[in-house]
């Protein structure tokens, strides 16, 4: 794996392009390290599930570079979904929504909605930008392990290139919700109290 400075634009064009080619990517969140691949290549998608040993049947989270990139993603945003992105996007906050039905099976088998963020790492949301459109963004270790808090612990093969953002803190994942619902389904960076003052402001709303 070759470490390219995520600081510097020349560097992620640079994995945008390999995205493009279908290459596996490590780049920095603002939570955890993450594993991008072109989420439309079946090839890359495979390449991105062999790499951390992941069971084929577990979903993947896709990351968006803002509003712009949604509409390749989802089939319709819920004005509950649009309170929590008003809220708390860019931030560590995925949303459960209608998948759109161009997206690949691979990334939810046999589901219909798939799992989104608009990442509060500036890196993050600059190569979906120069990609052009939605990433993965799964943790960069292998399946099972703890996420690697910098990149020169990360051993996995098949990894063409990682953006170098240093060495991120014991981050806890995003918090996933179901905007619909309201249930959280995985507990995260964003918290229990916030997660209650934005549901209370939707409640206010109304239908």
């Amino acid at each position: 794996m070759e470490l390219f400075d995520a600081s510097l634009s020349e560097s992620i064009e640079h994995a945008a392009r390999l995205l493009h080619a279908g290459e596996v990517v490590a780049y920095p969140t603002e939570t955890l390290y993450g594993l991008a691949v072109d989420p439309f290549n079946p090839d890359a998608l495979a390449r991105l599930f062999s790499a951390k040993g992941r069971a084929r049947e577990k979903a993947i989270l896709l990351i968006v570079g803002g509003a712009a990139h949604l509409d390749r993603v989802t089939t319709g945003i819920s004005p509950q979904a649009q309170a929590y992105m008003d809220a708390v996007w860019p931030g560590p906050l995925s949303l459960l929504l209608p998948k759109h039905p161009d997206l690949p099976e691979a990334l939810a088998p046999g589901l219909d909605r798939i799992c989104v963020r608009c990442p509060g790492s500036a890196v993050a949301r600059a190569l979906c930008d120069a990609f052009g459109g939605p990433i993965t963004s799964t943790s960069a270790n292998a399946s099972g392990e703890a996420p690697v808090q910098r990149l020169t612990d990360l051993m996995l093969p098949d990894i063409a290139l990682g953006l170098d953002g240093g060495v991120l803190g014991n981050s806890k994942p995003s918090t996933i919700v179901d905007a619909e619902t309201g249930e959280v389904l995985r507990e995260g960076a964003i918290g229990g109290a916030r997660l209650v003052a934005i549901q209370g402001r939707i409640r206010q709303k109304g239908p």
